[in-house]
């Protein structure tokens, strides 16, 4: 991978002029061979997660002690003829196809990204969407129904529920602040606590119900309708699929226009086996 990406940047170089000055600066040598500064920005996109686990004064240093390595490594593959063979000529041919099609697809993807694309598919997306409602709540989480029910008579006497909720309640999350679940919908809480919760009125304090984490004592603060998600805090999502769905649509495009022939025998396909992996609905909460 890193010889391809290596060609193809030599080829770019030749075009590139004196913007490329920067990206050719030398930054270290090894028995005379020079390690650029595209070099260095090639190969922090190589090594990835590897770099991700090092603190960041680290990851340059470990990225030009890999290259050092890599231009030792190329240089005694050379010596052995190693770029000769027959395989390695096949492999780098492929490695090449592969990067101009990455590339290719990553230049042809951005150009689906626009801010007006963007706005219509959130507002596409959003008109689509069914107004789902909310509850906040709060609850007191005890081992039984005893414990719940004694819970509850020191609610009717007038007790606060957030008091009562910070010294009786066994959830680990809730309990130090006053019992407070914030805001959730039905599908977030196990059916029978959603159940009860969503048939409070605002302010009401439910009987003591039982689910698998014990027994529970809810009181609703208040419900609303979801509200939308805010165009800002989606937008990167929208335009991730924005820019994969333009590069599917491209693939599938120039597989229609193409004279595939194939000379072995291929297997039975599978359900739209021929037809790439539809990218993900940007999220809509």
């Amino acid at each position: 991978m890193s010889s391809a990406r290596f060609i193809a940047v030599l080829g770019f170089a030749l075009l590139a002029g004196p913007a490329f000055a920067q990206a050719d600066k030398v930054v270290a040598k090894v028995d005379g061979i020079a390690i650029t500064e595209k070099d260095v920005q090639l190969a922090t996109e190589d090594l990835g997660e590897r770099l991700a686990q090092l603190p960041e004064e680290r990851k340059r240093d470990e990225v030009i002690n890999y290259l050092v390595d890599l231009k030792l490594g190329a240089k005694a593959a050379a010596e052995a003829k190693i770029g000769d063979t027959p395989d390695f000529a096949a492999r780098l041919a492929y490695y090449r196809e592969k990067v101009l099609l990455d590339e290719y697809l990553t230049r042809e993807g951005k150009k689906a990204v626009t801010p007006e694309a963007a706005k219509k598919l959130f507002d596409d997306t959003t008109k689509a969407m069914t107004p789902e409602e909310e509850a906040h709540a709060r609850h007191i989480l005890v081992e039984d129904e005893a414990q719940a029910k004694a819970a509850v008579e020191r609610l009717k006497k007038g007790e606060d529920f957030a008091k009562v909720a910070a010294e009786l309640s066994k959830d680990p999350g809730s309990g130090k602040e006053g019992g407070d679940l914030g805001w959730f919908t039905k599908d977030r809480m196990v059916p029978e606590f959603a159940e009860a919760a969503f048939k409070l009125k605002k302010g009401e304090v439910s009987e003591p119900v039982k689910s698998q984490f014990g027994w529970h004592v809810i009181k609703l603060e208040d419900k609303r309708s979801k509200p939308l998600p805010d165009f800002a805090a989606v937008k990167p999502q929208i335009d991730q699929y924005l820019e994969r769905k333009a590069q599917q649509d491209l693939v599938i495009a120039m597989r229609e226009k193409a004279k595939v022939e194939r000379l072995d025998k291929p297997a039975a396909p599978a359900p739209d086996a021929a037809k790439p992996a539809e990218p993900a609905e940007p999220k809509k909460n």
